[in-house]
């Protein structure tokens, strides 16, 4: 008896657990969606002329301004506290917004941030004032740009180009984007979120291979 209680147990146990989990479709948590569809990377153009879009990625958004180098620690705690972690998530990227003219700039601190690890998934796009502005207005968040098209908070965009963030935060309600000039902030809020985001595109993908193979 024990026997086949023990394979009893071994046998239906998973799969009860499997339902229990398969059951509901919303049983996993989601990042909210706070801004749908902001406006797309269209007018702006990386070093080697190439084009960034927000489609089909997971994107960290930044706008570091005319005084990129001003905002390096902003990069670094990035570097270390969300890109080095989930750099080897296939979608993932990391885009810094930048006027005309500071192209020198970040290629000095793409090479500083190169020490910390490969550089491949950060992008630095450039464009005009006025794309910059158009950008950053889309994402309907309650900060704004100071007078060298920069902030220090920065932004997770799905790969639908929508905004992602928090609608019940304890201190701020709706949490549009996280202070990159916080560690703490970087290291836990935003972290967590990331990790939120990535784990729903996992398990979406888990999903269409299941049904695939069905």
């Amino acid at each position: 008896m024990k026997k086949f209680l023990v394979l009893g147990i071994l046998f239906i146990l998973p799969i009860t657990v499997y339902i229990f989990f398969a059951s509901g479709k919303d049983n996993f948590a989601k990042l909210p969606v706070l801004t749908p569809k902001i406006t797309e990377l269209t007018g702006f153009r990386t070093i080697e002329d190439t084009p960034v879009r927000f489609k089909d990625r997971i994107t960290v958004l930044g706008f570091f301004g005319k005084e990129l180098l001003e905002n390096k620690g902003n990069a670094f705690n990035l570097a270390h506290k969300i890109y080095k972690k989930n750099r080897g998530f296939q979608d993932f990227q990391l885009v810094i917004v930048l006027p005309e003219g500071t192209q020198d700039a970040s290629d000095e601190l793409k090479l500083e941030l190169s020490q910390i690890a490969d550089t491949a998934q950060w992008k630095f796009v450039f464009g005009s004032s006025e794309a910059i502005q158009t950008v950053f207005h889309s994402l309907g968040s309650k900060y704004s740009l100071d007078r060298n098209l920069a902030t220090s908070y920065v932004f997770i965009i799905d790969k639908d180009g929508s905004l992602r963030g928090r609608d019940d935060d304890d201190n701020e309600g709706k949490l549009y984007g996280f202070n990159a000039s916080d560690i703490s902030e970087i290291n836990n809020m935003m972290h967590d979120d990331v990790k939120v985001l990535l784990a729903e595109y996992r398990l979406a993908l888990k999903k269409y291979k299941a049904n695939r193979e069905i």
